[in-house]
């Protein structure tokens, strides 16, 4: 695991600094100098992981960026810095970038709107598929557990300013965030709502829901819904960024 790590970060980095010469050195080639500066040209870093304009890959972990909320984008890039979420290559590439830099590549993917892979065969028997949907669309108030469509919008499509969308996110990359904040190994803005979340959660519900959620698609188009004028439900730090 440690091997791809690094063989991503040289790769990642090789791409990320590829426009530097063209703009500082004198001596560029005339190919190398027709190289645009742009942020499309720059997020070839991203892409390498993400997938072709951040619509993600079929690596089974890798999330889409693209569409997601500017807020969220963002949010998730100062914790990479911050070291409130942990990955190597990612904690490498955000070390030495400023907000304004961040808010750049946030507002980059964000304006991205890109077709959704289509539904897949989540795998469910009909008494953990309606696990997920009780989960998804009712919660379980019992146990302080809000529904995901409270928070992540009716279409499950993310909500303004900094809620992300859920549906497509590969299974293997929501089991490993949600059990990242059972475990404490991520964290956002407190009140952390998600670490309360995920810890009320059983393994089972865990593994149901993201698959449930993976198997879902969205129309090309769909955006994140607009803020709700009715308090929510849950208080997150960082939907108030």
């Amino acid at each position: 695991m440690k091997f791809v790590f690094h063989l991503l970060l040289a790769a990642s980095l090789a791409a990320f600094t590829a426009w530097v010469p063209a703009q500082s050195s004198p001596a560029a080639s005339d190919a190398t100098a027709a190289v645009r500066d742009t942020m499309a040209q720059r997020m070839q870093a991203c892409v390498m992981c993400h997938g072709q304009e951040g619509r993600a890959t079929n690596a089974g972990y890798f999330p889409r960026i693209a569409g997601k909320p500017e807020g969220y984008l963002f949010n998730q890039l100062k914790h990479y810095r911050e070291g409130r979420r942990r990955n190597q290559t990612m904690n490498h590439l955000t070390r030495h970038m400023s907000d304004d830099y961040l808010h750049d590549i946030a507002r980059y993917f964000s304006a991205l709107d890109v077709p959704y892979p289509p539904a897949l065969e989540h795998g469910l028997s009909a008494q953990q598929r309606q696990i997920a949907e009780q989960l998804v669309f009712k919660g379980a108030p019992e146990r302080q557990i809000p529904a995901c469509v409270s928070c992540h919008g009716s279409g499950m499509a993310g909500r303004l300013p900094a809620i992300p969308g859920l549906l497509t996110l590969p299974a293997d990359y929501l089991i490993g965030q949600l059990g990242a904040w059972r475990a404490g190994l991520r964290a956002a803005a407190a009140p952390d709502c998600m670490a309360d979340v995920a810890k009320r959660l059983t393994h089972e519900e865990v593994s149901v829901v993201a698959r449930w959620l993976s198997a879902r698609s969205l129309a090309t188009g769909t955006t994140p819904e607009v803020r709700s004028a009715q308090p929510s439900l849950v208080h997150c730090g960082s939907d108030s960024e």
